[in-house]
């Protein structure tokens, strides 16, 4: 199992009893440090797992290929989600952790949707921000319960909105408890995402 570590990856232990642990999956062209200042705003005290995407595009770190923008391989979407649910559990084991909440940014988000959707126990639950549709053919995963925020940005030039009304009504359908809000923003990370993204984080 702990030759399943492939990723690259920082582990930050908890200081604060009973936190769930999260799993920082940064966009695209950042790297395991990247999320670490806003996990540790959201949650400050929980135990982070921060890998690096093993794909390159252009030299830039993801977490699988895509084809255009916002086009995904997507037969690569279910190699890495599997490549990733491995190193989840490979590093449960070594660090003694339960299962985490993944807290993902644009393509790490991206690839926290998949994980739900394909590989729904390797989560206890996700934050999705600017996260789009992984896959095309909604698999069949009961999310019966998991909770899931989704942030949205309403002049998103990446993500259109319907896209990510899509998601949302596929992870409603699967059962997961959704709380999907849309924001006066763009692409990036706002302080908007940090404070509902703490809140929500508040009450697991």
């Amino acid at each position: 199992m702990l030759d399943e570590l492939t990723y690259i990856h920082r582990f930050i232990p908890a200081d604060v009893p009973g936190k769930p642990p999260l799993l920082l999956l940064h966009g695209t062209g950042g790297d395991e440090n990247d999320l670490i200042p806003l996990g540790q705003a959201v949650a400050p005290g929980a135990a982070l797992l921060s890998p690096r995407g093993n794909v390159l595009e252009g030299g830039m770190p993801r977490f699988f290929r895509r084809l255009a923008e916002g086009v995904f391989d997507e037969a690569d979407v279910r190699r890495r989600a599997e490549e990733l649910a491995a190193f989840i559990a490979a590093a449960r084991a070594r660090y003694d952790l339960p299962a985490p909440v993944a807290l993902g940014f644009s393509n790490g988000a991206n690839i926290a949707a998949a994980l739900l959707e394909l590989i729904p126990d390797a989560l206890a639950g996700a934050v999705l921000i600017r996260a789009m549709v992984p896959l095309k053919d909604m698999p069949k995963a009961n999310l019966a319960g998991k909770p899931v925020l989704l942030l949205s940005g309403a002049m998103d030039p990446i993500v259109p909105e319907a896209n990510a009304a899509r998601l949302a009504a596929d992870l409603t359908l699967m059962g997961a408890a959704l709380t999907h809000k849309v924001l006066p923003v763009g692409h990036g990370l706002s302080q908007g995402d940090l404070t509902l993204a703490q809140a929500w984080l508040a009450q697991r």
